[in-house]
């Protein structure tokens, strides 16, 4: 492994940001300064909408964009000693300038060149008044230098329209070239509009700050018909002037969650670009459109001034991009559908919660994203005024002049034409938008759908038991997915569920071969923007995607929808070979095989990529439009290159070719079984997938009795394929993503183990920060499976292996809790016997043969000891100990009140869970034991939450989302629900209890920071606390959370207990703590944030090492839950969702709840044993008091333990980077 770099988890492309935005215009088109003061009013009131960073006069953006101020300009020109010409034969630029003078004037010199190279005039410069005294430092530090520029229109002959494109260019090109060729300006050059008819004062500001930073907004000459205002929630870690909104056509509340997958089909979309408003040089002077460093709301912009520029209405490229939901809406009308399914072929939504507020200077208007997940509301008055917020109040309005108020509905649009002096209803502005070609006729003349396609000329899907057998082994099959993944999905029709988390090691640590997607951890939305119900949005939601080239994006023709429309991801064999033997004069299917040379030699892997890719560019060039990437031809002397794997890297060497946009990729692959598989696929870039090995394993299955009698085959892949599709949605939904076009290449996810070398040609733009297995390596676990398939030595019997994955088995994947350990830790807290805990304890942490966790990587640095006396007491380490969350009625009554009773006998916090609790415990017991638990969580159900319950606790925790399953909700079988839990939880027994996905008034970090504000007006005595789930970007999610002015951040591992869960969740979905912790302290020290708020952990915790560890990386509390559950009698069968707990733990059946054993004091006994190892560790590394362990990740390094061949590119040197910090951290 290598040694430490100075570089910590934080990446710039994390930052997230939620707003308040809205407009006011007078709709006759009337100009006027109070348009302009009573925005500034509106932004002013939006204020908690926007936030504020470690300095109270440090905003993170506002802004307002308003019509060029003609008039205010003549006379301020005039005394500069230029004149201007007619409104609209200029156009006014805002620049923001390096700070540096020489950079500065090498920029000015670019651009006067560049202005007089498209012939167009420079009239002058203005440089723009600004009153900084109200700034705090970290605004002024990244202050720019801002001045207007006045451009003329030379060429009489251009019309004012033609004009603005030329304006488009010239600042697109600029930008361009002074970035890439005048060293020093650091994207430090930008120019916030250039325009003739538009001007956007914006910068990183608070709401207030705005008015008086630009005297100009203050001057009575300054007029406008309109303003659009934002005010900006950022988690912004570095300082940026140029990321507040507005934009040039839009200032958006939301998120963007597929930005990736955007840019990366926009980029492949560029080679085809041609339009009558632009030459070729000119089309190659404004690319690239869109810049990946850019933020999701500023790339969005990019794209709709593009189209805009191109020929359409900006209410037309508004539905382009954020669709309504359409697919299967019987309510549409028949041409509104059409228009968007014929658009649906051009391009894929730019999908996530969005209130867009969009303007060109002639109209005004504002559109919801097809869920509606975000606020906007409007009033109309009868002066002619319509005022639009994200909520009301925003403005005074006296209620006698309303004519009409609402707020707007999701997927529509509200447009303010204020050249026609009127408002256009969504209905009329759609049907107008609809009609103006014929979409529907287009459609139905070119589009093919698979159900359509005639019957397939032949097929080669014959089973043959030997090489099925051979099949399966070397694509990693075992006879646990059989049984605990297969068999569940086509009994039921429903994803497989599991309990109690996840124990095993992580992919890139584990000595058994593992499937390629394992290293890739599925992202999920949290706090600043919801993941959505799966079962309440059912209805907006689409799996449908469409195979085949694109045509040019700027143009619109009848050939642009000629597409294969897949009506879902999921093909069947018939399906399959139906689309392998289509002949259409624009769609033809060619097979490549993926395999390379199964010699075990350095670089066969990257040979056999390289025939791939140039084999599928032979293809494009001889006209196929359709390709299939098939893993059916392997052998003894030729393996099977993982299907992920290429995948993505022909999708990402056709990206960089600008080849992409002409063929569509599909997969016939024996290494898909589980939904995760799909999702990865479909993630990087297939619109389809053929898993015909499960397909076999099915027929198999049935043939050797399985399934149940009754199940018959035809119901047995029925089931599988509705399972998959259900999980699939579910995958999205967890993201915020609503349609499978949308997830189609977003590349949502974080790689775990896989070495930068292999993801930027391969996986380009996918986070990876730890390093991991190179292409060798991969193509050497890829050999290891196929070795099993085609022994040297004959096997007389080969069968699957084990697994062991989801339950311990003697020769399966190893498990941190197994009997043995299992065993020592309830003996040992039962006896009351540390020496025996110890033995545990050394069993755990001793991870040098085998490790397991990233942790078991990491060794103390060696320091000069102090002794035990002089360490704080085990009594004052008690109340930085927390139980997780775990609910009455996923646990029995016996084992949570257990559980409370012993962290209020040591001084603990027990945390009640998201299933509330029955008031009876919040009263002492005579004996002086108290059930009551300290921690009451509220999650997104509000499952049993009150007043009283509210008032009865010490700290409030507020569930943002649980390890073991983000971006979901809770569940509670119907089961478990009995008279009692149905009382407390206020539900009706016997029902079965599923959370929602999102809490349904949580829809952005500012709404998030509004129940944190209630929440404290509820118990002003309590902590607020936010739970969080580690996954790429946390650290600037606490960031948003710390501003919100929670207490408590709680960063949760993704192997957490759980009382019922789906398996690919568990093993899945989100990151070990030790990246999510490290990521948040050192992110929330960079924010200067970090003394806001105290970090706690929880996952798998177990020793006092773990508790060490956790506090050098940032932790000062810790949550143990499931070694607290194991020393009360659990004996992880992993049966919760079951209700069948054989020792009473896990179910609510009162003859199972009997055979409960555990009592407090054995609780009691494992706090008191780790708050022991913790001193001894603390009086060996020489710290006297947990509060000054907190953070110090140099007093970590790198074990030399485990030296297995797949660790030896890890690089955990981001995880131990120490933030540099001084006092202003706090």
């Amino acid at each position: 492994m290598n040694s430490v770099k100075s570089q910590g988890l934080y990446r710039e492309e994390f930052e997230k940001d939620s707003c308040g935005v809205g407009f006011i215009a007078n709709i006759k088109g009337r100009k006027s300064h109070q348009v302009i003061t009573d925005a500034l009013t509106m932004l002013k009131r939006m204020a908690h909408r926007g936030a504020c960073g470690c300095e109270p006069n440090t905003g993170d953006g506002a802004g307002i964009l308003i019509q060029v101020p003609h008039d205010f300009f003549i006379g301020e020109c005039g005394r500069l000693g230029f004149k201007l010409p007619a409104y609209g034969s200029y156009g006014v630029g805002l620049v923001f300038f390096p700070r540096d003078v020489k950079v500065r004037e090498e920029c000015r010199t670019l651009l006067n060149r560049q202005i007089k190279k498209m012939k167009m005039g420079l009239l002058g410069y203005r440089v723009l008044p600004t009153n900084n005294k109200e700034l705090g430092e970290t605004a002024l530090l990244a202050e720019p230098v801002m001045e207007q520029v006045f451009i003329r229109r030379l060429d009489a002959g251009v019309d004012p329209e033609e004009f603005e494109r030329k304006l488009f260019i010239l600042r697109k090109y600029v930008t361009h070239l002074i970035t890439e060729s005048i060293k020093g300006v650091d994207n430090q050059f930008y120019f916030s509009t250039l325009s003739y008819k538009t001007i956007a004062y914006k910068g990183m500001l608070t709401s207030g700050q705005l008015k008086p930073y630009f005297p100009d907004l203050e001057n009575d000459e300054v007029v406008s018909a309109l303003a659009v205002i934002h005010s900006r929630f950022s988690t912004n870690t570095s300082p940026s002037w140029r990321l507040a909104q507005p934009f040039r056509f839009i200032a958006h509340n939301g998120e963007i969650n597929t930005v990736q997958g955007n840019i990366n089909w926009l980029k492949s979309k560029e080679v085809f670009f041609s339009s009558p408003h632009f030459t070729r040089e000119e089309l190659n002077m404004i690319l690239p459109i869109c810049n990946p460093k850019q933020s999701d709301s500023s790339n969005l912009d990019n794209v709709i001034e593009l189209l805009v520029h191109a020929g359409r209405p900006l209410p037309h490229v508004m539905m382009m991009l954020i669709p309504e939901a359409w697919d299967g809406n019987e309510a549409m009308t028949e041409e509104k559908k059409d228009f968007y399914e014929y658009h649906a072929n051009l391009m894929e939504p730019w999908d996530g919660p969005a209130s867009i507020t969009f303007t060109d200077g002639k109209i005004v208007g504002a559109t919801l994203d097809r869920n509606g997940l975000r606020p906007s509301r409007f009033v109309v008055t009868d002066d002619d005024f319509v005022v639009m917020a994200s909520e009301v109040g925003a403005i005074d309005i006296d209620p006698a002049k309303v004519v009409s108020k609402g707020r707007l509905q999701p997927g529509k649009m509200f447009v303010v034409d204020l050249e026609q002096g009127r408002i256009i209803s969504d209905d009329e502005l759609k049907k107008d938008i609809c009609t103006r070609q014929p979409y529907g006729k287009w459609v139905k003349e070119n589009k093919v759908r698979l159900i359509d396609l005639p019957e397939p000329g032949g097929s080669f899907h014959k089973y043959d038991p030997i090489t099925f057998l051979k099949r399966q082994i070397s694509f990693g099959y075992t006879s646990e997915d059989l049984r605990m993944i297969l068999a569940q999905m086509c009994e039921t029709g429903k994803e497989a569920l599991g309990s109690m988390g996840n124990d095993t090691p992580l992919a890139v640590l584990s000595r058994q071969a593992q499937h390629l997607s394992s290293y890739f951890k599925q992202l999920f939305a949290q706090v600043t923007n919801p993941p959505i119900d799966p079962i309440r949005e059912r209805l907006v939601m689409s799996l449908a995607s469409h195979v085949g080239g694109s045509l040019n994006l700027l143009e619109e023709s009848p050939e642009h929808c000629i597409t294969l429309e897949l009506p879902t991801p999921i093909l069947s064999n018939n399906e399959l070979e139906k689309i392998r033997y289509i002949d259409h004069r624009h769609l033809q299917t060619k097979t490549i095989y993926t395999y390379f040379k199964a010699d075990g030699e350095p670089g066969s892997l990257e040979k056999g990529l390289n025939r791939v890719c140039q084999y599928v560019t032979d293809a494009i060039e001889d006209g196929f439009t359709i390709i299939i990437l098939s893993d059916r031809s392997f052998d003894s002397g030729h393996a099977q290159i993982p299907s992920l794997l290429a995948v993505s890297a022909v999708h990402h060497d056709l990206i960089r070719k600008g080849l992409r946009g002409k063929v569509g990729l599909l997969v016939e692959a024996g290494d898909v079984w589980e939904t995760h598989h799909y999702a990865t696929l479909v993630g990087f870039g297939a619109s389809g997938v053929n898993p015909y090995l499960v397909y076999q394993t099915i027929h198999d299955m049935k043939k050797r009795n399985l399934f149940s009698e009754e199940l018959t085959e035809e119901k047995a892949l029925y089931n599988y394929k509705k399972a998959v599709a259900g999980e699939l949605l579910k995958v999205m939904s967890k993201m915020g993503i609503s349609t499978l076009q949308s997830y189609h290449g977003a590349q949502i996810f974080e790689a775990l183990g896989i070495h930068q070398e292999v993801i930027d040609p391969y996986f380009t733009g996918t986070v990876s920060r730890i390093g991991g297995l190179k292409l060798d390596d991969i193509a050497k676990e890829a050999l290891v499976k196929h070795s099993l398939a085609f022994p040297k030595t004959a096997n007389s019997n080969p069968k699957l292996e084990v697994g062991g994955v989801y339950q311990w088995k003697q020769r399966g994947e190893a498990h941190l809790f197994n009997p043995q350990t299992i065993h020592l830790l309830q003996q040992s807290t039962k006896a009351k016997d540390y020496s025996l805990f110890k033995k545990y304890s050394t069993l755990i942490n001793d991870q040098s043969e085998k490790a397991i966790t990233l942790r078991s990587l990491l060794k103390f640095r060696k320091a000069k000891s102090i002794p035990l006396s002089e360490v704080e007491s085990k009594e004052s380490i008690f109340k930085r100990f927390a139980t997780g969350a775990m609910s009455f009625g996923s646990i029995s009554h016996e084992a949570h009140s257990t559980l409370a009773i012993a962290m209020n006998r040591i001084g603990g916090k027990s945390n009640c869970g998201e299933g509330g609790e029955d008031e009876i415990r919040f009263v002492k017991k005579a004996n002086g034991d108290w059930e009551n638990s300290a921690i009451k969580q509220v999650a997104s159900g509000r499952f049993g939450v009150t007043s009283h319950y509210l008032t009865n606790a010490k700290e409030l925790q507020i569930k943002m989302a649980q390890g073991a399953k983000p971006g979901e909700g809770g569940q509670l079988p119907g089961h478990k629900v009995d008279d009692w839990i149905g009382r407390v939880r206020h539900s009706t027994p016997g029902v079965g209890l599923i959370s929602p996905p999102p809490h349904h008034d949580i829809y952005s970090i500012e709404d998030l920071a509004q129940l944190i504000f209630d929440l404290k007006n509820a118990n002003r005595e309590a902590r607020i606390s936010v739970k969080l789930v580690s996954e790429a970007g946390v650290g600037t999610i606490a960031s948003g959370v710390a501003k919100a002015h929670a207490d408590v951040i709680l960063i949760a591992g993704h192997d957490g207990g759980t009382g019922a869960s789906p398996i690919s969740s568990i093993r899945h979905a989100g990151l070990p703590w030790e990246l999510g912790l490290a990521e948040a302290h050192q992110t929330l020290v960079k924010n200067k944030l970090r003394g806001r708020v105290v970090l706690q952990t929880d996952g798998q915790i177990r020793t006092g090492k773990d508790l060490a560890i956790a506090a050098l990386l940032g932790a000062e509390e810790w949550g143990v839950a499931t070694a607290a559950l194991v020393t009360s009698g659990c004996i992880m069968m992993r049966k919760c969702h079951l209700n069948t707990c054989p020792v009473g733990v896990a179910t609510q059946n009162k003859e199972l709840r009997a055979l409960f054993t555990g009592k407090p004091e054995y609780v009691v006994n494992l706090f008191e044993f780790l708050a022991e190892e913790l001193r001894e560790i603390m009086a060996e590394l020489g710290f006297r008091k947990v509060s000054e362990m907190v953070g110090q990740a140099d007093r970590l390094e790198l074990s030399e333990g485990d030296a297995h061949w797949k660790n030896q590119h890890l690089d955990l040197s981001p995880l131990l980077f120490k933030e540099p910090m001084n006092l202003d951290v706090a």
